[in-house]
Parts: structure tokens; sequence; C-alpha cells
């Protein structure tokens, strides 16, 4: 177990509640990453359980898309080439009440190799009609929306 592993799920919550004090609102943005044969990629973290779609927080002075580029270059390998349409705009007040996650299609890209520094255990592609067990229900959610096997919610 590394570092990040041992003291991630004791700084998290500070830091979680930090951002709470400080910001009235956060947010985040996701990838929803597809290859041309329609495979997306999920990542797993080392501090969180279960694959999601990559992504992390939009920072002040930082717009959706640079994050997004950001994002998914570091966790995924995945350099955005074109456009990145919004899939929709989710309110995840279960984690805390101001926080939001936007998430963008990407299907023009290219690859890198990942810069994650111990952030992320694994990186995969995978059918979407295929998901891995691990797969968490807002992923699960999200990609269902997208092949529109659900009607799109707009919680997390």
């Amino acid at each position: 177990m590394n570092w990040r592993q041992r003291f991630e799920p004791l700084v998290r919550p500070l830091m979680q509640a930090f951002w709470r004090l400080s910001r009235g609102t956060t947010l985040g943005v996701r990838g929803l990453v597809l290859r041309p044969d329609g495979h997306v990629v999920l990542v797993r973290h080392t501090y969180v359980g279960g694959w999601h779609l990559p992504g992390g927080g939009v920072e002040k002075g930082e717009s959706v898309r640079d994050a997004l580029v950001h994002e998914l270059r570091d966790e995924a390998g995945v350099v955005v080439e074109g456009e990145a349409p919004v899939l929709g705009v989710y309110a995840n007040h279960r984690r805390f009440r101001g926080d939001h996650v936007v998430v963008c299609v990407v299907r023009d890209w290219s690859r890198c190799v990942p810069d994650a520094a111990g952030e992320i255990d694994a990186v995969a592609w995978f059918d979407p009609t295929d998901l891995p067990e691990a797969t968490t229900p807002a992923t699960r959610a999200r990609i269902s929306e997208f092949l529109d096997r659900s009607p799109v919610s707009d919680t997390w």
C-alpha cells in the first residue's frame, strides 16, 4: 500500500470540509471517452473503490474544458483533440449540497502517457453493455443515459 492509499482516507474528509467552507459551490468534470468500437475508458482510483469515468475538480481560474483536458490526460492517457459536447450537468448533493459534475462526451482524441502520480490504480476500456461489476452507480447511469437506455437525470 502506497502513502496515498494510507493517508487519503484521513486527509480527504478534512480537504472536503475545507472546500465546503471556503467555496459555496464545487464543480467537477468527467469525460465519457469513446473508442471507434464504442468502448469507454474507466479508471480505478487508489483512494476510492469502483470504476469511474475519468475526471476531477475544476479549479479556480480554470474552464470546464481546461479541467477536462488535463484530467483525461493525467488519469487516462487521453489527449482531447476536438469538441467535447456536454452530456449533462448533475447535482451531486449526496457528497455535498453545493457539488455539481459536468459530463462531456469525447470522441476525437489520441493517446499519451498518463501522469496520475499514484492517484490511478488502473485504466481500462470496456464495452458499455458489459461493464465490470464494481462500476459505480453514477458511472453506469451516465453511460446508460448516453446510450439512450434511460432518461437523463439531474442528479449524480
